[in-house]
C-alpha cells in the first residue's frame, strides 16, 4: 500500500493482486501508524471512515455493518440459545456489537491481540462499537488468539472469528490452519457452533477460500460456506460456518423470523429470514470448486490471499 499525489488531491493505492490495484481518493487521514503487530491506517474516503490493516480495507462506515451483520447472525441465530460467546480479533466492536444485541448472551470474552487497535477504536469508531467495549457482559483480554484457545479451559457456544487476512506477515496467518481449528472445536460446547471470515469469494481471487472450506470439513461434521458482497471489498466475501450439531439451513423461514423477533434487541439493518438461505447458494460453478476442492491449510503449509 502507498501513496500517491495527483495535483490538489491524494490517492491510497491497496493492492488487490500482483496484477491489480484499487485507488482510493483520500479527504484527511486520522491515524497511519505500525503497530507491533500490523499497520492501521484510518482515513476518510468517499465511503466515510475507511480502516486498512495491513494495506487491505478492513470495513468502513458506508458498509461495515453489511459484513458485521453476515458474520455474526447466521450462525448466533442457528444456535437455539447462545450464552457463552467468544470473540477472536474484531478490534473495532461492531462484531461485539452485533453480538451483545442477542438478548440470550450472558457472556462475551473478545480476545485480540492488538491493543493499539482496541484503543483507535474506541477514539476514533464509535459508529462501529456504539460503547460495547464497556457493556458489563464483556470480558476484554488483549492476547494471541491462538495462545488462549491453547490455555483457556472454558467451553462457549458460539466462537466467532473475525480476524485479518491470513498474510505471511500477519498475526492471522495460523488462524486459518486444520490445528487452529481444531483448537476452536475443542473450546465449543457440545452443540457449539462457529463462524469465520473466510476472504475472496470470486474468481481468481478465491483459492483461500476454497482452502479454508475444505479445512473446516476435515475438523466439524455440519460444514456451510457462504457469501455476500461487501461493496469496499468489491467482491462477493466468503464465510464459513462449522457446526457440532445445528445445521443453519435446517432452520425455517418462519422459525428464524421469531428467533429475531425474539432474541436481537433493536432492528437489523442487512440480515433477514428471507436472505437467510440465500447467502448459502453459490454460482454453480463455484458450488462444484467447493466440492472437488481438497488443499487444505496446516500450520506447516498455511493458505495465503495475495499479498
Amino acid at each position: 500500500m502507498g501513496l500517491v499525489h495527483s495535483s490538489s488531491w491524494m490517492y491510497l493505492v491497496e493492492p488487490s493482486t500482483e496484477d491489480k490495484s484499487i485507488l482510493w481518493r483520500l479527504k484527511r487521514v486520522l491515524v497511519s501508524r505500525e503497530t507491533k503487530y500490523q499497520r492501521i491506517d484510518l482515513v476518510e474516503t468517499e465511503l466515510g471512515k475507511h480502516l486498512f490493516i495491513d494495506g487491505k480495507t478492513q470495513s468502513t462506515l458506508y458498509d461495515e455493518k453489511v459484513y458485521h451483520e453476515i458474520l455474526v447472525h447466521p450462525a448466533m441465530l442457528t444456535h437455539p440459545r447462545p450464552r457463552e460467546v467468544l470473540i477472536l480479533g474484531g478490534g473495532e466492536g461492531a462484531t461485539l456489537r452485533e453480538v451483545l444485541r442477542h438478548r440470550t448472551v450472558e457472556h462475551v470474552v473478545m480476545v485480540d491481540i492488538d491493543e493499539e487497535m482496541i484503543d483507535i477504536a474506541r477514539k476514533y469508531l464509535y459508529e462501529w462499537h456504539r460503547g460495547s467495549f464497556d457493556d458489563k457482559r464483556v470480558e476484554l483480554i488483549i492476547e494471541d488468539g491462538r495462545k488462549f484457545l491453547e490455555s483457556e479451559n472454558k467451553s462457549f457456544d458460539v466462537i466467532v472469528l473475525d480476524l485479518t487476512d491470513p498474510l505471511p506477515s500477519s498475526p492471522s496467518a495460523l488462524l486459518y490452519t486444520r490445528e487452529f481449528y481444531e483448537l476452536v472445536k475443542r473450546r465449543l460446547s457440545d452443540d457449539g457452533i462457529m463462524v469465520t471470515q473466510a476472504t475472496y469469494a470470486f474468481y481468481k481471487l478465491m483459492d483461500a477460500f476454497l482452502i479454508i472450506a475444505n479445512t473446516i470439513k476435515k475438523v466439524f461434521p455440519i460444514v456451510r460456506p457462504y457469501h455476500m458482497i461487501i461493496p469496499s471489498f468489491l467482491s462477493s466475501w466468503g464465510f464459513v460456518i462449522g457446526s457440532k450439531v445445528y445445521d443453519p439451513l435446517d432452520l425455517e423461514t418462519h422459525e428464524l423470523r421469531e428467533r429475531i423477533e425474539k432474541r436481537i434487541e433493536g432492528d437489523l439493518e442487512i440480515y433477514h429470514e428471507k436472505l437467510h438461505k440465500a447467502i448459502f447458494v453459490f454460482p454453480k460453478f463455484i458450488e462444484e470448486m467447493l466440492k472437488r476442492e481438497t488443499r487444505i491449510s496446516t500450520d506447516k503449509n498455511p493458505a495465503f490471499i495475495p499479498a
